[in-house]
């Protein structure tokens, strides 16, 4: 073999590419060029790093006990806390090199979202809103409190696709029984055909006759299923 067939052979990354380039004199414009060929190259191994990172972790399905038991009035619920979702779940993450992180904002409503990120550098988030929680007695910061924490929870269980047992409704249907409007029976039937999802076995895993039933407390739980999907659906 010669030297020219050995050199070509050792080229396979476009680190590998400026390296020779440099040494052969290459011009500023022509590294800049390389430099912006590696960047996308790790961008896309990042990429697929994140989501073999995330179909391993979904190799070994997570049981999340409901392990916090909530009363107040007539109502009585059980249902698992941020904090032992959010130990769980990491544990697991972080053996794939996996982490999650959230952000809130609040205009109209409060809004998480969640994102994973690999150490490598690649993240995906998803995002979901709701209104202050102002059931029992809470004051105004408590209401958006509970809401951020019980957001907080809802999404990071619909970007990893875990759409379990435990994706109670936190006993909000007990105390509120308001139905959906218009416009959140629009966003559900977008998300229905971005994600290919056929509405009537959508209306069979929410229980209802048809979108219009739908209480608003049961909103966060359908949107965390249609992300689930979606996130099922990119990983396929």
């Amino acid at each position: 073999m010669s030297e020219q067939e050995l050199v070509v052979q050792k080229i396979e990354t476009p680190a590998e590419m400026i390296r020779v380039a440099l040494i052969n004199g290459a011009n500023l414009d022509q590294v800049e060029k390389l430099l912006l060929l590696q960047e996308r190259f790790e961008a896309n191994e990042a990429r697929k790093a994140y989501h073999q990172a995330m179909s391993d972790f979904k190799a070994t399905p997570l049981k999340i006990e409901k392990d916090k038991t909530v009363k107040y009035l007539n109502v009585k619920y059980n249902h698992a806390s941020l904090a032992n979702v959010v130990e769980k779940i990491t544990i697991e993450l972080s053996k794939h090199g996996l982490s999650a992180s959230w952000r809130t904002q609040q205009n109209e409503k409060v809004i998480v979202s969640c994102r994973i990120t690999h150490v490598l550098g690649h993240s995906e988030e998803t995002s979901l809103s709701a209104d202050a929680d102002t059931s029992g007695s809470k004051n105004s910061i408590q209401a958006i409190g509970s809401t951020i924490s019980y957001l907080e929870r809802y999404t990071l269980l619909a970007i990893l696709g875990l759409t379990s047992s435990e994706m109670d409704d936190d006993g909000q249907s007990a105390v509120n029984q308001e139905k959906i409007g218009n416009e959140e029976v629009e966003n559900i039937r977008k998300k229905l055909l971005e994600v290919d999802a056929k509405e009537e076995k959508f209306l069979q895993y929410m229980a209802i006759g048809k979108l219009e039933d739908m209480l608003k407390s049961d909103y966060p739980k359908a949107l965390v299923a249609l992300e689930a999907k979606r996130n099922t659906k990119v990983e396929k």
